[in-house]
């Protein structure tokens, strides 16, 4: 396999297959599908690229057509990736209860992301995407009916899995149903190639779907009619929407379905913390679930038996879900006593002493550099000016106070490559220093008047004196705009 690529769509799919070496009982050989090695780190890159080139080849989708989908987030950040990378304008729609770092990412590749009322559900943000896209003449993807999600797994994904056990028994391949695209794409294929594979489908135990014998209620098009009836709130994002899509029905009308497992939410968090700490392998709750279902098949499957399992995506997905809600993210006990077993370097302990740039001589003033500091401090035409460093925490904490307000001003970044030629920064800040008697950074001025530091801005904001003083200065702002400005303070600064 080549491992030079034209673009990053090239990187799609030849995803590994991975001994479990600890979890496994003893006797059966149990294989994960590392889907995280996608490029946007899940199997939904797969069907995002299918169904786009599709619509294009199909003529579909024309150029610069904004392209709309429904999301539990995967789907949609494959998307926005695949949108990215061919220019297409991407708007997607999720249900405000899936995690906040997908619809980050989506935003972050340049989509759109429409949020809907959690209580309204999958159908609910489903709705929403057909609504949007019927308003707006959008290409709607259509992933839970579209056959092209299922092809381009018949495609690649059952490919890689015939051409990886080649020669070898392979007795189960266990997956999620999702959109039901992997499902059907690989069992048929399977069914074909590998009639000897049994294929094993997950649900959660509180929401068994397709164990329900129910069939889902559908509008022509074959989009859902409103919620299965046995759908109920589950853990796993994206694994089973409240509605049987169509292309799972698909499988169970065929008949490829040998077993369906059921799943607890408690037993998916524990499988995906026991991957991550002793496999190494970082997936998430969807993929701890389907791996509690593997194991499940492990320990009824006869001696000498080979399964393999689908991992869909990886744990960066659930950061702020309950899969890392026993995470700290500060020092525990143990980390602490760690820390203590040497000297210095510590929070408890006072800092070695060390060479400080922030503490050295500072710098002669020249009477070029308090020229600058007067020129920039008097300056009318900009009345508030920032003197600050480019990466500095309490500097970035003021740039989102006048963000966030959008009150103009002047940055003078003393330590960027601008002002480095000659300590010419340095100077800079010697002269500041001399006019105000301030040694910290940054510091703010407003129509010739210092303000402070950081803190002594934000206590203005609340106070209103800030508001006053731009007012004065003629500096127009979102008056409109209350907030507590120390919120804007990075955690590890925030005051107790």
């Amino acid at each position: 396999m080549k491992h030079k690529f034209d673009d990053i769509l090239a990187t799609v799919g030849h995803t590994p297959v991975v001994r479990i070496n600890k979890l496994g009982p003893p006797g059966v050989d149990l294989y994960v599908k590392v889907e995280a090695f996608n490029p946007m780190g899940s199997v939904k890159d797969r069907l995002a690229l299918g169904i786009i080139e599709d619509a294009e080849r199909s003529g579909r989708l024309a150029p610069g057509q904004t392209v709309i989908e429904a999301t539990s987030g995967n789907t949609g950040i494959g998307l926005a990736m695949v949108c990215a990378q061919k220019g297409y304008p991407l708007v997607v729609t999720m249900a405000e209860n899936f995690s906040v770092e997908r619809r980050k990412m989506m935003r972050f590749l340049g989509a759109q992301v429409v949020l809907t009322p959690a209580s309204q559900k999958g159908t609910g943000m489903l709705a929403k995407a057909i609504e949007l896209a019927e308003a707006h003449g959008w290409f709607l993807c259509r992933q839970f009916e579209n056959e092209a999600n299922a092809d381009t797994h018949s495609r690649t994904t059952a490919q890689e899995i015939l051409h990886d056990f080649k020669g070898e028994r392979l007795d189960y391949w266990v997956t999620g149903f999702g959109t039901g695209g992997t499902l059907k794409g690989v069992a048929r294929v399977l069914a074909a190639e590998r009639p000897d594979t049994k294929i094993v489908v997950c649900e959660p135990d509180n929401a068994p779907l397709l164990a329900s014998g129910i069939p889902q209620m559908r509008a022509g098009d074959g989009a859902p009619a409103g919620s299965h009836p046995s759908f109920r709130p589950h853990l796993m994002q994206g694994w089973s929407p409240d509605f049987i899509p169509k292309l799972a029905e698909d499988v169970v009308s065929l008949k490829l379905i040998h077993q369906t497992v059921a799943v607890n939410g408690a037993d998916a968090l524990r499988c995906s913390r026991e991957l991550a700490q002793k496999e190494g392998i970082f997936t998430g709750i969807s993929g701890g679930a389907t791996f509690a279902g593997a194991l499940q098949i492990c320990e009824s499957a006869p001696e000498g038996s080979s399964v393999l399992c689908m991992l869909p995506d990886t744990g960066e997905r659930y950061l702020t879900t309950t899969l890392f809600e026993q995470i700290p993210a500060e020092m525990t006990p143990e980390e602490m006593e760690i820390a203590r077993s040497t000297p210095n370097y510590r929070f408890d302990a006072a800092p070695p002493p060390a060479p400080s740039p922030f503490t050295a001589e500072p710098a002669p003033v020249t009477a070029e550099a308090q020229a600058f500091v007067d020129d920039a401090v008097d300056d009318r035409e900009q009345p508030v000016v920032m003197f600050a460093l480019e990466w500095c925490e309490f500097c970035w904490s003021v740039r989102k106070l006048f963000a966030k307000t959008a009150i103009p001003y002047r940055s003078v970044d003393l330590d960027s490559v601008e002002f480095q030629a000659g300590d010419r920064g340095g100077k800079i800040r010697a002269a500041l220093t001399a006019r105000t008697g301030c040694k910290t950074i940054p510091q703010i001025f407003v129509g010739g008047e210092f303000i402070g530091g950081c803190t002594e801005v934000f206590d203005a904001f609340k106070a209103g004196r800030l508001q006053s003083l731009l007012g004065q200065s003629g500096v127009a702002f979102d008056a409109t705009i209350s907030l507590d400005p120390y919120s804007l303070l990075p955690t590890w600064l925030h005051p107790q």
